[in-house]
């Protein structure tokens, strides 16, 4: 439950702080990732879940952090000028709930 508040909480932030910030020409946008395959993964988790890390995807796998970066430089590009309130969503195809 607590995580599920939180990420709702990101949602609604990044809509509200859009909304707010706006009219000073600030655009605000989140990520959201799924699953990402980072040195952390093997030093956090137990050795029998490592090998499944982000099989729950309909990819099949956890994503490279090399995936995520262009969504970031997207962002931060002009070709987002028009991006504002977005939750951008790099999951594998996993929904966003």
């Amino acid at each position: 439950m607590d995580y599920a508040a939180t990420k709702a909480a990101i949602v609604n932030f990044t809509k509200a702080l859009s909304a707010d910030l706006i009219g000073k020409g600030i655009r605000v946008n989140s990520v959201a990732p799924g699953p990402v395959w980072t040195p952390l993964i093997p030093a956090t988790m137990p050795a029998e879940k490592v090998d499944d890390f982000g099989a729950q995807t309909p990819m099949g796998r956890a994503a490279q952090p090399a995936e995520l970066a262009p969504v970031f430089v997207f962002l931060a590009s002009h070709e987002s000028s028009y991006v504002t309130g977005e939750v951008l969503g790099v999951t594998g195809g996993q929904l966003l709930t």
